[in-house]
């Protein structure tokens, strides 16, 4: 028994004919094999068949590619949009040291540390499944943390809602590399890659207000009416996109379809799929999955070299422009501030006696430049202008260089074609840095702040969206798991960085402090595009997993 068949090439244009390159070794056709009729190979229905998710219509990839970064921008919203209510929180329930007023806030993405196994279980269940399940899961929690009533149960929930937050930053890129041909992959991931930076941006503005004018259990509920919106669309338009899962699917047809023909019931004939192994058992999937990560991480040089720069530059976007406690500032002298419910008469001026806990940008316009809470937060628009306008530039360059470089290498595209983009990032982010520390430090005009902070943005965003697509070109089957491998140190960092960043602040400055970030990103970040544009493919040239081109 056979069927006609060709071989899924995750890199491969439409039309392209075998061999083909998958995980960086040369396929050939592959035709089922058939020993006495006892054997099936499933794949796609020809080069062409439209179930492949890279041969989806545009409309269907963005799509996906929409509610992916949807879940992916909601989660760090919530985790940022508590921050200007955490003293209203430590005042309510009588939190103790500013540690344990840090956790409120800091728990959420500390959760995100345990997000690894996300990535392999999507290569095991599915990209839809394990995404929109994560998802309400998030959903759950994040609505219980508005009606918390102590310390405990508000970090327990806020920890057990990072979890499902975490997943869409580890199976995202996974979803992007299964329907997106490399060549048009730059624009998908400059979307993807926008949101989760843009999010603490949102959520810190938002949140002020609504601690002002409201309570503070609001900031949880209006997070889950938003979350629960956007998970309804996820069931209506996030389909699945992971290969092996939509192939074990048209097995599992095929064997339903075998059984309930009376000529075929008895015989043994054995269905697989092109991806299946001929000694591959479920605990053996399981475990190497759940394992990938942390294989990666410890066997790849390619994922800990990207591993550690990630960290570098999110640590800097969460200890420079992240508050990690409050930037509404309520007087401890007057009974107002034990209220949940502060009224909107509360006096908000930060020469009052007040015990704050801040990091640079709430203090930087509320101590430098004497401005209200509420107008200080809107600073972080000059973030938020940053990241979108470097995003979109970026977007729509970085196929363009990508395609001219695959040209002229004989149409073989490599992933350090992406690199370009990462080398006028790696400019910006110390040029903003030593900008807006030292414009801080001897109060020149604000705006030469806030074009600080616009080009530390536009810095951050130019090296995660670089690194981001290099990680899912080197590794697109296995990308989820990749992701979540480079991505832990991220999340290390985004918990560290701000535990230390108030210290290194008031005892050095704004302009030490940053003077010091600054020259750390030059040690890292100018080396950085170079060492990767001239070693990258000897490095992966060494890797398991990583494909040696596109």
């Amino acid at each position: 028994m056979s069927s006609t068949t060709s071989h899924e090439n995750h890199n491969r244009p439409e039309g392209t004919p075998t061999p083909t390159i998958v995980e960086g070794k040369e396929e050939k056709t592959v035709t089922p094999k058939s020993d006495d009729g006892n054997e099936i190979m499933v794949d796609w229905d020809g080069p062409q068949d439209p179930a492949n998710p890279k041969l989806w219509t545009f409309k269907e990839k963005w799509a996906a590619t929409t509610i992916v970064s949807l879940f992916t921008f909601i989660s760090p919203v919530s985790s940022s949009m508590i921050a200007p209510a955490t003293e209203i929180i430590t005042q309510q329930f009588e939190i103790k040291g500013s540690v344990q007023a840090a956790m409120v806030t800091s728990i959420f993405g500390r959760s995100g540390l345990c997000y690894w196994p996300s990535g392999p279980l999507s290569e095991i269940y599915g990209r839809s499944r394990v995404l929109q399940l994560a998802n309400l899961f998030y959903l759950v929690w994040n609505l219980a943390c508005g009606f918390a009533q102590s310390e405990v149960q508000l970090i327990v929930f806020r920890f057990l809602a990072g979890l499902g937050g975490s997943a869409p930053l580890a199976v995202g890129g996974g979803v992007l590399g299964d329907v997106w041909l490399a060549e048009e992959r730059g624009k998908a991931i400059a979307v993807y890659s926008l949101a989760p930076l843009l999010g603490p941006v949102i959520g810190p503005l938002t949140g002020a207000w609504i601690a002002q004018r409201s309570t503070w259990r609001w900031v949880f509920w209006s997070t889950s009416m938003v979350d629960a919106a956007i998970q309804v669309a996820g069931v209506f338009f996030l389909r699945e996109t992971f290969p092996p899962v939509l192939l074990e699917r048209k097995a599992k047809r095929i064997r339903k379809s075998l059984a309930a023909d009376p000529e075929k019931a008895g015989s043994e004939i054995h269905v697989r799929t092109v991806y299946d192994s001929d000694h591959r058992t479920w605990q053996s999937i399981f475990s190497k999955a759940l394992t990938r990560p942390f294989t990666l991480f410890a066997r790849e040089p390619i994922a800990q070299i990207i591993g550690v720069y990630i960290a570098f530059v999110y640590g800097i976007f969460y200890c420079g422009f992240v508050p990690q406690y409050t930037n509404v500032i309520y007087e401890t002298s007057t009974k107002q501030c034990l209220s949940p419910f502060p009224p909107l008469s509360l006096s908000l001026s930060p020469k009052s006696n007040t015990i704050v806990f801040l990091t640079t940008i709430p203090s930087i316009f509320s101590n430098v430049y004497h401005e209200a809470p509420g107008i200080a937060g809107l600073n972080y628009l000059a973030f938020g202008v940053g990241l979108t306008f470097a995003s979109q530039i970026n977007a729509r360059y970085m196929d363009k260089i990508y395609v001219y470089y695959k040209n002229k290498n004989g149409g073989v595209g490599e992933p350090e074609f992406r690199v370009p983009s990462m080398i006028l990032g790696s400019f910006l982010l110390p040029i903003g840095l030593f900008m807006s520390g030292w414009a801080a430090e001897n109060a020149v005009h604000w705006i030469v702040t806030d074009i600080g902070m616009v080009f530390v943005a536009s810095g951050v965003i130019l090296s995660f969206q670089t690194m981001q697509t290099y990680v899912v070109d080197c590794f697109t089957l296995h990308a989820a798991s990749a992701l979540a491998a480079v991505s832990c140190l991220r999340s290390f960092a985004g918990f560290g960085f701000p535990l230390f960043a108030p210290t290194m602040y008031d005892k050095l400055g704004y302009g030490v402090g940053n003077s010091i970030l600054g020259a750390v990103a030059i040690v890292i970040g100018w080396p950085a595009p170079l060492l990767f544009w001239k070693y990258g493919k000897a490095i992966r040239g060494a890797s398991k997993y990583a494909k040696k081109s596109s």
